[in-house]
């Protein structure tokens, strides 16, 4: 998985400010409407979090949902989107078959072992000519070629990253779903800091694409902690979104 698994709950009161706050959801939620077709109606947001970034998601003529698994996460949002939000898991859905336009699942996929499960189950609530609008491949979007990059980079591997774009395209096929679109974001305010990269590797925090030894880990910590400017975050993230699109059968 791409972080170490929070308690969303806890973390749900300081979830805004420690991920790039207002910023960064603006441009997700302009990157996720990019793709939202034009004649869409409803668009579900999964895993909502805070619904910073579902709030953020209007467009003349469009209904937007958010649903959340975590309860503090889902208190947070029906702040921002009053009547708007669900506590569900991204797996079963309370909806009907075909019954919403646009699926977006923002920095999701990265977190769970179920990709398929979520990728199914948004097929399954998608009409005809609905996409699933997802984030693919978060963890190598933070390699940004900084000085950072350069010490981690014989140690970087994404073979196990569950939104693998290969991997998702290859699920969204199996459920019916065709490619329909990409673009990009700017991750505001998540630039990675030599101090920032070295706490995160002592805690475990790169399990996805790090497995190393604690021997290889101080030494990767002590090649950090010589970089100038320890504070100084180097490059935002560049993140990829992608759309898949159920077909609509004609005849």
């Amino acid at each position: 998985m791409g972080e170490t698994l929070l308690d969303y709950d806890a973390e749900a009161d300081r979830y805004d400010e420690t991920r790039g706050g207002v910023p960064r959801a603006g441009a997700a939620a302009e990157a996720v409407l990019r793709l939202v077709p034009p004649g869409a109606r409803t668009l579900l947001d999964l895993a909502c979090g805070t619904g910073l970034v579902t709030e953020r998601l209007t467009r003349p003529g469009l209904r937007v949902y958010g649903a959340d698994a975590a309860p503090g996460m889902a208190r947070k949002a029906v702040r921002r989107v009053p009547g708007g939000i669900v506590l569900a898991d991204a797996r079963r859905l309370p909806l009907p078959d075909a019954s919403v336009d646009a699926v977006s699942a923002v920095w999701l996929l990265h977190l769970v072992p179920f990709t398929e499960a979520v990728v199914a189950e948004a097929a399954r609530v998608l009409r005809p000519g609905g996409v699933l609008i997802a984030t693919v491949d978060k963890d190598a979007a933070h390699d940004v070629g900084s000085d950072i990059d350069a010490i981690l980079a014989g140690h970087r591997s994404y073979r196990a990253s569950s939104d693998r774009a290969d991997l998702v395209a290859a699920h969204a096929a199996v459920h019916g779903l065709e490619a329909a679109g990409v673009t990009r974001f700017t991750g505001h305010g998540q630039g990675n800091t030599p101090r920032g990269t070295a706490e995160k590797l002592r805690r475990g925090y790169f399990a996805s694409w790090f497995d190393g030894s604690p021997a290889t880990t101080a030494a990767l910590v002590a090649a950090l902690a010589a970089l100038p400017d320890q504070d100084r975050p180097r490059d935002d993230p560049d993140y990829r979104l992608v759309s898949y699109r159920r077909p609509v059968r004609r005849g």
